[in-house]
Parts: C-alpha cells; structure tokens; sequence
C-alpha cells in the first residue's frame, strides 16, 4: 500500500501499486509522479534534486520520465505551492 499527501491540494491519497506517469489526485487532479511528490525533491540542491544522475526538469510539478522518482514518505513539506505563492507576490505588487 502507497500513501502520498498530495504536495498541490496536501490531500491523502492511497494506492494499491506503483504510481504510474499518467495518475492524477483525484482531489485537484495534478500529476502524482512529479518531481514535487518525489523523497529526492529539495529545493536546496542542485536541480532541485538529491540524486546526482537526474536530468534537468523545467516544470516540478507535472508528470516527467525521470528514472530516480520515488514516492516521498510522510506529509508535503509546507509551502511548497509555487502557485499561491506567485499569486500573493502579484496582489503584493499590484498597481
């Protein structure tokens, strides 16, 4: 059994089998096999990415082919939700 929280919606999912490139979060529909929903995921490296081989990924958050992935055990670090976070930036800095 895979438990994933969700890192876009922070919703628990559960699956019976590997997650594939083509699941999404039944709750908001984003891609689960994402470099965001991944253990070696880290802002702070290089690439965004814990493990040295990876190819460069332009968008975190929607399904790739990087051979490395593996589901991310535990709840989805805080503040990870690029979006929400731009939006604030724009209402900041609106005219």
């Amino acid at each position: 059994m895979i438990r994933l929280q969700c890192y876009k919606c922070r919703q628990w999912i559960e699956f019976e089998d590997k997650i594939v490139r083509s699941d999404t979060c039944p709750h908001c529909d984003s891609d689960l096999r994402c470099c965001r929903n991944c253990r070696f995921h880290d802002p702070g490296y290089h690439n965004e990415c814990r493990e040295s081989i990876s190819e460069y990924i332009e968008d975190r958050g929607k399904a790739n082919f990087c051979s490395s992935f593996m589901v991310r055990e535990g709840e989805a670090p805080e503040g990870e939700d690029q979006d929400a976070a731009k939006a604030m930036l724009e209402a900041l800095f609106k005219k």
